[in-house]
């Protein structure tokens, strides 16, 4: 290799030593050590909305009978929703069906089914409302499922403690090395769920079917079990990336 030929490779060399920062993507510069944390924050809200499933299924000889019958209790049903006070827009189909039976007893004749989703926007009024749906009729009931109708502000303060585990995390480990947190280079939401609402990244439990209180209207056309709401919580989880310096 020439003299000439080993000064221009040099060149650049030496211009990249005199800069005062080595340039990275992730925002950390030659005097700072990066470190990534991964934390979840928790909070518990009281709920203000209740969803359950309430429904019908029918035996008939034919499928047109069967249908018939469960088209009938169905219009019961909402008209005791509405009667309670639920809005035509908090109730909807979420299910409809029809089968013939090949085994067992019933075999040759026919299964319908119908069930609906019910919001109830006053908590307190969930047992009665269910109440309601069984007194007339209903044999499929489901739930509920508390939740917060503003998912996203039962979450504020989930987020701000999953910070704050993120940061307390990271001055642990900044502490054991003999170094401090010298900025935030990135905040992350990893996801979960807001006041029983579940979020990307989450997988949602699957429905829970209330078997006691579809006996129960089995056997006597009635609910009058108490519900409780209790408290719903929001659980997320937040990555953070810190630059440490040496104390």
């Amino acid at each position: 290799m020439s003299k000439r030929t080993a000064l221009i490779f040099a060149a650049p060399l030496a211009l990249a030593a005199c800069g005062d920062q080595v340039y990275d993507p992730r925002g950390v510069d030659h005097k700072e050590t990066l470190l990534s944390v991964s934390a979840t924050g928790e909070a518990e809200t009281t709920p203000d909305e209740a969803r359950f499933q309430a429904g019908v299924q029918k035996i008939a000889s034919s499928a047109k009978a069967a249908s018939e019958a469960v088209a009938e209790d169905i219009d019961k049903i909402v008209a005791a929703l509405e009667k309670n006070g639920i809005a035509e827009k908090d109730i909807q189909t979420r299910n409809v069906g029809v089968q013939r039976i090949d085994y067992g007893p019933q075999r040759g004749k026919f299964q319908a089914s119908n069930v609906v989703s019910v919001t109830v926007r006053d908590v307190d009024k969930t047992g009665a409302v269910v109440a309601a749906v069984t007194d007339v009729g209903a044999n499929i009931v489901s739930g509920p499922d508390f939740r917060m109708s503003d998912a996203e502000t039962a979450a504020n303060s989930a987020y701000g403690n999953a910070y704050k585990a993120a940061l307390a995390r990271a001055e642990a480990y900044a502490d054991a090395a003999g170094m401090k947190v010298n900025r935030v280079l990135t905040i992350r939401d990893a996801g979960g769920s807001q006041g029983g609402r579940y979020l990307p990244g989450a997988m949602p439990p699957p429905p829970v079917r209330t078997a006691a209180i579809a006996e129960q209207a089995s056997q006597d056309a009635g609910y009058n079990g108490r519900i409780m709401a209790g408290q719903t919580q929001s659980t997320v989880s937040v990555q953070v990336d810190f630059a440490l310096v040496p104390k």
